[in-house]
């Protein structure tokens, strides 16, 4: 059934610095754990481009490490050699040909690193199994039991994150990005810093939990060209007394635009474990609308949007400048399409396809 809406907001094309991306569609950044030694495989090719044949305006791949013991697991794709960067070229050059822009997440895992794929259980991998150790994190304390005890980042070995970070954009300039996002949410390392749960540190790095997320945003900026656009994905909340929460989120994306940061990916959780996060459609939209109406900068929302009318109502509200998709672009790469058709909005099929519109 089609829902006639006066303006489709969806499909509104947004521009970032020099970029315009065509629609306001991203696709999440999804670990497919299908890397071999860190270089993505046709499986990428297929992934990331059937979501751009299919009508996203960017396609965000996965969280990809920027060095090799910063992976979640060994089927990671990673940005720290030229090899994986001329693999990925082929996949930008496709996805672009779509119509799309292709973005990378920039990640490391640090004390949540060395795990098998989900689908071979999840659990922390030794060294005999393919793991690998150190792992690390800004303290000793392990993400949970079982995991193994990080070795605490001291200064250089947080200069050398910061510089690996750095290059891992410089190398995906060169394989054709048009947007880098980095990951500081989920438990992972630069989120691991800002989180109060799991920061205790007494130095620099303590006192001020966001100083390693700006001095690699920072980084990134400097070699990143200015004319495309970089995102930081935040976890909002660590749904715990005591961690992140909105206010401190706002305060973040503040400095992030400051340091030169054009959208915010408001995400949620993972700094510890058992912790209850209150999922519905939509959980995570008024992160979304409180960093983009009191901080300032653009903001992406993201969590349980799977109706095209919800997305639509969401931007319609002004409480998001992006909305950004997991689940339902896994279960079809043409959801664009279809919410095109729900909204009464003009989004092309590849001419390969016209007939499904006949």
């Amino acid at each position: 059934m089609r829902e006639e809406w006066a303006l489709a907001r969806l499909f509104e094309p947004l521009r970032l610095r020099g970029l315009t991306i065509r629609n306001r569609i991203m696709m999440s950044p999804m670990c497919q754990y299908s890397a071999v030694d860190g270089v993505p495989t046709d499986w990428h090719l297929a992934h990331l481009g059937s979501r751009a044949a299919g009508g996203a305006g960017l396609v965000m791949a996965e969280a990809t490490a920027v060095e090799p013991r910063g992976r979640i697991s060994p089927a990671d794709t990673g940005l720290w050699n030229d090899a994986q960067a001329e693999a990925w070229a082929r996949i930008t050059a496709f996805v672009a040909a779509q119509g799309a822009v292709a973005g990378v997440q920039l990640a490391h895992a640090g004390r949540k690193a060395s795990t098998a794929r989900p689908w071979d259980g999840g659990r922390p991998l030794p060294p005999e199994e393919g793991g690998w150790r150190p792992v690390v994190g800004p303290t000793g304390t392990p993400f949970a039991p079982g995991y193994p005890a990080p070795e605490a980042l001291h200064a250089a070995g947080i200069q050398g994150v910061v510089r690996a970070f750095a290059n891992a954009a410089t190398r995906a300039r060169a394989a054709g990005f048009g947007v880098i996002e980095l990951h500081g949410a989920h438990g992972y390392l630069l989120h691991s810093f800002l989180s109060p749960l799991v920061n205790r540190r007494e130095d620099a790095y303590g006192r001020d939990r966001r100083r390693l997320l700006l001095e690699v945003v920072d980084a990134v900026r400097r070699v990143w060209p200015e004319e495309r656009p970089l995102f930081v994905r935040l976890s909002s909340s660590d749904w715990a007394p005591g961690g992140i929460d909105a206010d401190d989120t706002v305060e973040t994306a503040k400095q992030l635009k400051e340091h030169g940061v054009d959208l915010v990916d408001c995400s949620s959780g993972g700094a510890i474990p058992g912790v209850a996060v209150p999922e519905a459609p939509g959980y995570q939209v008024p992160f979304a609308a409180r960093v983009r109406r009191e901080a300032g900068i653009a903001a992406g929302a993201v969590g349980r949007i799977t109706e095209p009318t919800h997305a639509e109502a969401v931007l319609a509200a002004g409480e998001a400048d992006l909305i950004v998709l997991g689940r339902a672009l896994l279960a079809d790469p043409y959801w664009p399409q279809v919410a095109a058709g729900r909204l009464g909005a003009e989004a092309p099929w590849p001419v390969q396809y016209g007939r499904a519109t006949r």
